[in-house]
């Protein structure tokens, strides 16, 4: 017999994939039509109505669906109210926005469900390439409801790791850079997703990072056997006051090498 925590984290990965389904048809239908983008402030980057009209189902949605939970969004401003819910949803309707503006596929909704600060339930689901990655504590990780798992260990030397280019700048590593070789995809959340498929040795990114980001695919790669922390070596918690990581380090067996070629 299941435990009440694994039923109810089993109930709301249901829940997460049904929205994620909802909010895939939302973003293809303004895919490729032109939509009206918008600048943020601050140096944000771009939001289009793509976006928000997800954020508003989303909201709808899963927070109708579970009224005491709270409620983390890119694209909603945030409140304080959140900190006081044992839950909360970490959303991110469209990660990898830019992409989607210049027609790129590799977009995402990243969509988790945290409790203490520990992802319990999370999906992440690109519609153009029909692939829905999901994960529940302790219930392992899938795509497409095929289980999925991390790359075992091997030399960082014929490893793939997914990473922007100002990560490989000498200041963040103790010596000599690795010579990994490099890989890009522009929304993190697909990034964590195919370390946790085995399709790439690992990822990241070593700058303050937005929790919606990387919830979902934190609990993903973990669940895929994986391993997560922030460039420091530290597991990240969620549902922090200012809700920022200190970027985060992804991998499969490659993970403590990397963490420790990093300063």
């Amino acid at each position: 017999m299941l435990s009440s925590e694994l039923y109810s984290g089993r109930r709301d990965l249901d829940l997460l994939i049904l929205a994620a389904q909802t909010a895939g048809d939302i973003a293809c239908g303004y895919f490729n039509a032109s939509p009206k983008i918008w600048e943020k402030s601050d140096d944000q980057g771009p939001v289009t109505e793509a976006d928000l009209h997800v954020n508003r189902q989303l909201s709808a949605d899963l927070q109708s669906a579970r009224p005491s939970y709270g409620w983390l969004s890119e694209e909603t401003e945030d409140s304080a109210a959140r900190l006081s819910t044992e839950y909360q949803f970490i959303i991110d309707p469209i990660d990898g926005t830019r992409a989607y503006i210049e027609g790129s596929k590799d977009w995402a909704h990243s969509i988790a469900i945290a409790k203490n600060g520990v992802i319990v339930s999370a999906v992440i689901y690109l519609p153009m390439h029909n692939a829905m990655y999901t994960a529940a504590l302790g219930q392992g990780a899938a795509l497409n409801g095929i289980p999925i798992k991390a790359l075992p260990e091997k030399p960082l030397e014929i490893a793939t790791v997914l990473s922007s280019k100002p990560n490989i700048d000498p200041k963040y590593w103790g010596g000599a850079v690795p010579p990994f070789k490099r890989a890009f995809r522009s929304s993190l959340a697909y990034r964590l997703a195919l370390v946790a498929e085995g399709r790439f040795d690992g990822m990241l990114t070593l700058r303050p990072t937005w929790e919606w980001d990387v919830a979902a695919g934190a609990l993903i790669v973990t669940e895929a056997g994986g391993s997560v922390c922030d460039q420091k070596g530290v597991t990240p918690l969620f549902n922090n006051p200012h809700p920022q990581i200190n970027g985060m380090v992804a991998a499969g067996g490659i993970h403590s090498k990397l963490v420790a070629a990093l300063v």
